[in-house]
């Protein structure tokens, strides 16, 4: 059984998780190893649980102890700490109302290789310069919902583990493989993928084109929500792949254009 505190003030260092330290220093770039990221909502924390993310602690409102946090008591090793305390208090430390009540601070873990991840993968998506974190969180519900096999992130994307990013996915997060992809989109053919850029250009198909589904390994590559992907990764693409539009609109959220193009390009075995 974990082992509960109640809180009082504030002034406890191990409460700096959920009150003091901001999304960079939960990540903590100098040792990865102690880096933490935060779960929400007693759905998600399951979910991250039951996908073998370890925890840390616990932060809930006092009514919760009996209620939505007690089976995650189950699931957390014995004598974990659980902070809680009143309502009114908890929101006062950490700025927002507790989605739910409950909070968990949990472990990051060491992100596989790129080769390791897509191995025996038929569809990917690759995430490029997408720093909206709703849309990190959706895409990747999107994703693990349709098929796609793992996630590639180029550094100058979000944090798929900020704190609104998995709230967002709902958890997806844990169920899709992910890692940072530290090379050119294009290095992704030496692993025997076609990349297919979603952009209005004058060489662009639609996404209905047969060669597309045809393809038995395929990486689409998403952009980033206003200026789209650079042109020199376009241009470093197998395919370019539009969306019909109607009534003059031009483009869709990046979130939303993710979820038709995981539909249509889905791997047909």
């Amino acid at each position: 059984m974990p082992v509960i505190t109640e809180i009082n003030s504030t002034d406890s260092p191990a409460l700096a998780p959920y009150m003091r330290l901001t999304e960079a220093q939960l990540r903590n770039r100098l040792d990865p190893s102690q880096g933490l990221f935060i779960a929400e909502s007693p759905k998600v924390i399951h979910v991250a649980l039951d996908a073998g993310w370890e925890p840390v602690s616990i932060l809930c409102e006092e009514r919760h102890l009996e209620g939505d946090a007690a089976p995650l008591f189950d699931k957390c090793p014995a004598q974990m700490p659980v902070y809680t305390g009143r309502r009114e208090l908890l929101t006062g430390m950490t700025g927002y109302t507790l989605t739910r009540g409950v909070l968990c601070a949990m472990r990051r873990k060491q992100l596989p290789e790129v080769k390791d991840i897509i191995k025996g993968a038929n569809r990917i998506v690759v995430i490029d310069s997408v720093t909206d974190t709703t849309n990190i969180g959706a895409i990747f519900r999107s994703a693990a919902a349709l098929g796609i096999d793992a996630v590639l992130l180029t550094p100058t994307s979000c944090d798929p583990l900020n704190r609104r990013s998995v709230r967002v996915s709902m958890g997806s997060v844990f169920l899709v493989p992910w890692t940072w992809l530290d090379t050119s989109v294009n290095s992704l053919n030496d692993y025997g993928f076609k990349t297919a850029s979603m952009a209005l250009t004058r060489r662009s198909v639609e996404i209905t084109d047969p060669a597309l589904n045809a393809e038995p390994r395929l990486a689409i590559v998403m952009g980033t929500e206003g200026d789209g992907l650079a042109a020199e990764v376009i241009a470093s693409t197998d395919y370019v792949v539009r969306i019909p539009m109607y009534h003059g609109v031009d483009s869709l959220n990046v979130a939303a254009a993710s979820a038709v193009a995981f539909w249509q390009l889905r791997y047909r075995k």
